[in-house]
């Protein structure tokens, strides 16, 4: 990078961080409370009036699950591939592993360990359908007035119009599979060739 790049990638990074931010639905106050920055500087920040240095810009990058680089917009690498961003949302972090271009959405969500493991999540409803499952620890599913525990290599399926919620039933992160479709959307599972 040539010295006079350098002013022009510093102020690309306040809007950089507000778009990150405001993407996964973090508030200022939440992510002073992840990171130890005041809410000052992150707003300073954000909008450019505060010069971003590496003991600011390591813990936001942390916080928001990405790469240092992804912050100071590195120079692309050739690397043709599609490279999703994890996101965090109520606590939970998603690994897209499909593109939304319509159909089946794929995702990989870590559950870390909370004050409040093992008790009952907040339930919500949506239109879809949903199937997920266990790769690593054990995973609450509340669904309507039942309580489930997954473990690994456990899977469900439900209709999300069914109050349900999930959370951390363990000692360890839970890591899960989850696969969304619209509703009335099924995975279309292949028979098994007749004699086996």
């Amino acid at each position: 990078m040539a010295d006079g790049d350098i002013p022009g990638v510093l102020s690309a990074v306040g809007p950089r961080l507000r778009a990150l931010r405001r993407d996964r639905g973090t508030t200022l106050a939440e992510l002073s409370e992840a990171t130890g920055i005041s809410l000052s500087t992150l707003s300073r920040l954000e909008s450019g009036k505060r010069k971003p240095t590496l003991e600011l810009l390591l813990p936001l990058a942390k916080a928001h699950n990405v790469q240092l680089d992804e912050l100071v917009g590195a120079p692309p690498t050739g690397d043709p591939r599609v490279h999703p961003r994890p996101f965090t949302r109520h606590g939970q972090t998603f690994v897209p592993l499909t593109r939304h271009l319509g159909g089946l959405h794929a995702y990989k969500q870590i559950l870390p360990v909370g004050k409040e493991t093992g008790v009952r999540p907040e339930q919500r409803t949506h239109e879809g359908y949903d199937w997920l499952y266990v790769l690593s620890g054990r995973l609450l599913l509340a669904l309507g007035e039942d309580d489930i525990v997954l473990t690994a290599g456990e899977a469900a399926e439900f209709d999300t119009r069914t109050p349900h919620g999930f959370a951390n039933a363990g000692p360890r992160p839970v890591e899960f599979l989850s696969l969304f479709g619209a509703q009335g959307e099924r995975i279309h599972v292949r028979a098994r060739p007749a004699g086996r």
